[in-house]
């Protein structure tokens, strides 16, 4: 199943014509003049988000570049590349994931307003409220002290091993929401298969109050299982008891039998769907370090901010679907400018992980070179997305936005109100003026003429100057809260979506993880002796022999 009728999306009249506007007008184009001409073009290019909490979040995009005709053959390429049939089909729970034979259904894991959403002719959301329902009884018990470890001491301390998808998502939400924490209660995360990841982790805590959550579909995960089995060791170096593990271990898995032998009381087990993508996991039991950290009324208001973004992707038309047009102008930039990468900077250190968790997202989701139909592409696909928290990115990688020879268009997030508004708010208006002004300066730029009247002479004059029209989409919340994360998090969801349905690919498979995982599981065994190898190239085999002598 194909869910296509078409091979290469570069074959569409549209694409075509997007190609010649290019060439005449798109190349071209200068923002600042768009302004100049069209007075009202912020009002016009700017949509705002509403929560169902009746927050808002604005989505500036009259910085790009781009007009009513551009947008047109835009949305034209949409239609043409049936992505709403797309959307439809996934929200229907058709297995569009047909390299896995797999639904894509990460949205019913959100439905709060438990609408049937079926998979294979059974509803869903009566077994997602039931999962939901007993992490609310897990947490709350955990965060009133009424679960006690083997000696009768509460929880203080929660570790969540996972990797991939398990991890990315509780450890970027867990930082974005520290302010909604109950105090005195810490999570902590362990993915890296590397010891010195589980060691540091648990040097400081005490057995007797920590409580491990092993992430792990199967429970047969390579670096979750044996991080899980480094964790247990530690504990019972203390419990002695593996009877105490029942107390001190949940699962996050639908393994029963290996959950149970790993001594895990199977009550305390989360399961979840094969339609569960891990980098589309957050949203399910394996968000219970969330729920545990920030209470389960707030991380059902996170669920519900991303119900309110799914609500407004399916019923909003094109023309004004905001991760449509964010999407649209991803593959503007891609597939018309070459730009090959994408920056999002959040300027706020609460979400200083959100760049890491959309690296996942978007580049393993549309990290591919197959079509639908079959065919390697004849045009780019996922861009290569980065990012690091401003003001501190300023100082580092913002050089190369402003004056480097590659086009990056660039994401900017900022919260109005700040959970933290020291020194009379003075930390949270410096913030904003940079948040305003680095926008503004990557559009405007600074031209000879300037640069000479603010005294620049001679060969100094070059160096100053700034090109501008550099693109940015500004995304401003009225505060982060757990519905607007969730619906920042689905915002970017449907990006990614939208831009895997125009490019032709499949976004919910993951094939290139897997060969890398399947030659480290050979290799392995090599590594337990002390002979030399010789079945791998040269290369491969001259680093193998070496670290087996160094490491002996």
């Amino acid at each position: 199943m194909s869910f296509s009728d078409f091979s290469l999306t570069s074959e569409l009249p549209a694409w075509k014509t997007l190609q010649n506007t290019y060439k005449a007008s798109g190349e071209n184009f200068k923002v600042t003049e768009a302004f100049q001409k069209d007075p009202k073009r912020f009002q016009k290019y700017s949509k705002t988000l509403k929560n169902f909490d009746g927050s808002e979040i604005l989505f500036d995009f009259s910085k790009n570049l781009v007009d009513d005709e551009i947008l047109g053959q835009l949305i034209q390429l949409a239609k043409e590349t049936k992505v709403e049939h797309l959307r439809d089909e996934m929200f229907k729970g058709s297995k569009i994931n047909f390299t896995e034979d797999r639904a894509v259904y990460h949205a019913a894991l959100r439905n709060r307003g438990l609408k049937k959403m079926e998979v294979d002719g059974k509803d869903t959301a009566p077994e997602v409220d039931e999962v939901l329902q007993h992490m609310k009884e897990f947490s709350e018990q955990v965060r009133s002290g009424e679960w006690t470890g083997y000696t009768g001491k509460a929880i203080t301390d929660v570790v969540n091993i996972g990797i991939g998808g398990s991890d990315l998502g509780p450890v970027m939400v867990t930082e974005a929401l520290k302010s909604y924490a109950k105090p005195g209660l810490n999570v902590h995360f362990v993915s890296n298969i590397d010891g010195t990841h589980i060691a540091e982790t648990v040097k400081g805590l005490n057995a007797e109050t920590t409580l491990f959550l092993v992430a792990s579909k199967t429970f047969t995960t390579a670096e979750t299982t044996t991080n899980a089995n480094s964790a247990k060791k530690w504990f019972l170096e203390s419990a002695k008891d593996t009877k105490h593990i029942a107390k001190h271990f949940a699962a996050l898995s639908t393994n029963a039998e290996e959950v149970a032998k790993f001594g895990i009381d199977t009550k305390n087990m989360f399961g979840f769907e094969s339609w569960v993508g891990g980098r589309y996991s957050v949203w399910s039991a394996i968000g219970l370090s969330v729920a545990i950290y920030i209470g389960f009324e707030n991380f059902e208001n996170f669920l519900k901010g991303a119900e309110a973004v799914d609500k407004h992707f399916q019923e909003t038309p094109l023309e004004d679907n905001i991760p449509v047009l964010g999407a649209l102008l991803s593959v503007w930039y891609n597939n018309f400018f070459g730009a090959q990468t994408h920056l999002v900077a959040p300027f706020d250190q609460y979400l200083h992980r959100f760049p890491a968790y959309l690296q996942q997202l978007s580049m393993e989701s549309n990290g591919k070179s197959v079509t639908r139909g079959n065919v390697f592409t004849d045009y780019q696909t996922g861009t290569i997305l980065f990012g690091e928290p401003a003001t501190n990115s300023q100082h580092s990688f913002f050089q190369l936005v402003h004056q480097g020879t590659k086009l990056i268009p660039a994401d900017f997030i900022l919260a109005a109100q700040s959970h933290n508004p020291i020194e009379n708010n003075l930390h949270q208006r410096m913030l904003a003026s940079n948040f305003f002004a680095q926008a503004e300066a990557l559009m405007v730029g600074k031209d000879e003429e300037q640069v000479k009247a603010e005294g620049a002479t001679g060969g100094l004059v070059p160096h100053k100057v700034f090109s501008g029209n550099r693109p940015t989409t500004s995304i401003l919340a009225q505060k982060i809260t757990p519905a607007a994360l969730g619906a920042l998090i689905t915002y970017y969801e449907h990006v990614t979506f939208v831009e895997g349905a125009i490019w032709n690919i499949n976004s919910f498979d993951q094939w290139g993880v897997e060969l890398g995982k399947s030659l480290a599981k050979a290799i392995g065994t090599q590594l337990d002796d002390n002979k030399d190898v010789t079945n791998h190239d040269p290369s491969t085999n001259g680093l193998i022999n070496q670290f087996k002598q160094w490491s002996t």
